[in-house]
Parts: structure tokens; sequence; C-alpha cells
């Protein structure tokens, strides 16, 4: 249940917070106020055990793309998961991906920790509440922080919210919000659209729009995705040396297959 905005799922860490890698003091306090409320809502899924359902999914993909800024340095992406969800609603599950900072930083792994509740209006219309932490390693980066989502589908169509109090540790705010259309096609083909925009005091003047396009085709027990992404409205992410936090437009692919197979 990976969420998207992802799509999926800040980027995490972006252009100008590249700087304050190392230098930016831990606050411990901070954390402290997203733990519990994970913890609230991973003891609530606890108690449907007896009824939950567990996945994995291990992604391939050409690159780490977060919100239009690739995190990887164009660079291909390993990506897998650990789910959990139960028929009350309540879910929580770990996700977990290389990344590449640049060489001012030590972080080669980014693990996401998150739990979260969905449920349905009517058979077509649904919601989902969830709250994450990221977490990077080597933790010397000191860029650790959490985000709460909130989103509503009807059919097809999706649109989510995103907001963090405490964007990468710099102590600014940053809001996301995105709206995704997925229509199925003959042959188990799919279509995805998706345009999202990234603002708040972390932002500022650098506020950006970032929009994808692209197919699906499931293959087996593969699911293929083929997908043209653009973030380019993020200047400072231009034609960056090394393609560190590049915002370029770009193709992008991935083939991921999750488990239990059925």
């Amino acid at each position: 249940m990976r969420q998207t905005g992802h799509s999926n799922g800040s980027p995490r860490v972006a252009c100008r917070l590249l700087c304050q890698i190392g230098t930016h003091p831990f606050e411990d306090q901070k954390r402290m106020k997203t733990l519990p409320l994970l913890a609230l809502m991973a003891a609530a899924a606890v108690g449907t055990v007896a009824r939950a359902e567990v996945s994995s999914t291990v992604t391939l993909a050409s690159d780490y793309d977060f919100r239009g800024i690739s995190q990887t340095a164009k660079d291909p992406a390993l990506q897998l998961s650990l789910d959990w969800s139960g028929d009350s609603g309540f879910y929580v599950g770990a996700w977990a991906s290389n990344v590449d900072f640049g060489p001012d930083t030590v972080s080669d792994v980014e693990v996401d920790v998150y739990a979260g509740y969905s449920g349905n209006f009517t058979d077509d219309f649904s919601y989902d509440f969830s709250v994450t932490q990221y977490s990077y390693f080597d933790t010397a980066d000191k860029v650790d922080y959490a985000e709460a989502a909130f989103g509503l589908a009807y059919q097809g169509f999706s649109t989510k919210f995103w907001y963090a109090w405490d964007y990468g540790n710099t102590g600014l705010a940053a809001r996301y919000i995105e709206a995704n259309l997925e229509l199925p096609l003959p042959k188990d083909f799919g279509l995805l659209v998706h345009a999202g925009q990234s603002s708040g005091e972390y932002w500022g003047d650098d506020k950006y729009t970032d929009y994808a396009i692209g197919l699906t085709k499931t293959v087996g027990k593969f699911d293929l995705t083929l997908k043209w992404i653009d973030g380019s409205d993020y200047r400072p992410g231009n034609n960056v040396d090394g393609n560190v936090f590049s915002s370029d437009s770009k193709a992008f692919f991935s083939v991921a297959t999750s488990f239990p197979w059925e």
C-alpha cells in the first residue's frame, strides 16, 4: 500500500536542502510528536490482526522519482515494501529505496514507515488518512521528517493532500496536493495521468507543479509502467550537475511484482 505522490510516494530532500545536510541540529522532540500518532494507529490496526492481510512488493525502476524530482540522480532504484492491512480499514507498512543526494551527503537508503486508515462512503467513493515517517541512512544527514496525508477517490479519479510541518528537519512547513486519473484500457493496459503542486514555507517562491502521463500493462505476475514525467517547473532542478535532484523531464520505466503470488 505504498502511497502515491509518490508516484507516487516531498521530494524527500530537495536542492535547497543540500546545503543544510549535516549542519541542521537534529530535533528529537519533533520526531516524538510523530511517533505516538504512528504508534496509536498501529495499535488500532493490531487489534484486528486475526483478519489481517500481509503483502510485499518489489519494484525495479529506471529512477526514484518523487514529485517530479529525482532522488537517485536519475540512476535506477530498487524498492521494497511490506504491508499489513486489516478488514477494519487500518493498515501499517514500510517502504525502502536506494537514494543518491550527491557527493556532499552520506545517505544511501531511505526507509518510510507509515500507518493509516481507509474506508468507503459508497462502493465507488473512498477516503484515506495516513501518517508517514521518512528516515535516511546514514543518519548523519539529519533530514528525517514526518508527513500526514488525506485523500479521496471516486472510481478512477483520486486526489490527495500532504502536509509536512517540519519538512526535511528544517522547521519549515511544506504542502503537496495532487490529482490522479487511472483508466483501464483493453488488453490489460491502463492509462495514468497525474498533476501535483508543491508549496508552503519551505518552497517559498520556488513552488512548482509536476506532471506525468503514461501507460501500465499487466504481464502475468508483473506490472509494467512506462510514463513521461515533467518536474521542470522547479527551476533550481533544471540542468543540474550530475543530475542530483534533477527536475528535468524524462521517460520513466518500472516493473513490479507483489507477493504472495496467487
